[in-house]
């Protein structure tokens, strides 16, 4: 099973993805494990990270990860429930500091979300929603967006649940059987 959340910045999604994946962490057994993206560059964001972590209680395994995701996915046994926190930090690390060009980090998405699936490991992935803002102005920034948003793209085709999270409210655009909200039900689309 493979979800991806994602939402504007402090809509609530990481609360909401941990909450998914310690539901399907309680249905399935195997460990919990949060895949961390973060690095702790500066005092914020050493904070930030510290406040998660007590926020979470003990059951979670943390691994972290800023780059090589498929490295320390298969640190993970089959059958666990795994929550990666956040593919934003991942795809700015990624193109900025050190992970290389832009279609090596698609694939390593695509090595992920595969494992995840052969391995039966359900994986909740959150990311941030960026086109809620203003335009950016310069090339680079696009440059980022652009790729952040293919690898959103790739995740919403290939995930079983796609769920966006606005003011804490989660919205499931896809059902755990892959089918976009409203298809398959001409009911509701009347």
């Amino acid at each position: 099973m493979i979800a991806f959340v994602g939402g504007g910045a402090r809509s609530g999604k990481s609360h909401h993805a941990e909450a998914l994946a310690g539901a399907w962490h309680r249905s399935r057994g195997g460990e919990l494990v949060y895949l961390a993206t973060a690095r702790a560059a500066d005092a914020e964001m050493a904070a930030r990270i510290a406040r998660h972590r007590r926020e979470r209680d003990s059951g979670w395994r943390t691994l972290e990860a800023p780059l090589a995701l498929d490295a320390a996915l298969a640190e993970v046994a089959e059958g666990d429930s795994v929550l990666l926190d956040c593919l934003t930090l991942w795809a700015s690390q990624w193109l900025y500091a050190g992970g290389g060009r832009e279609a090596d980090g698609e694939a390593m998405l695509g090595r992920v979300v595969e494992m995840a699936r052969t391995r039966d490991i359900a994986l909740v992935v959150v990311s941030n929603d960026l086109n809620e803002e203003p335009p950016p102005t310069d090339a680079e920034t696009w440059r980022y967006l652009a790729f952040l948003q293919r690898l959103h793209r790739r995740l919403a085709r290939e995930a079983d649940r796609v769920i966006e999270v606005v003011a804490g409210m989660a919205i499931d655009w896809k059902n755990a059987d892959g089918v976009p909200a409203g298809e398959g039900d001409t009911e509701a689309l009347r």
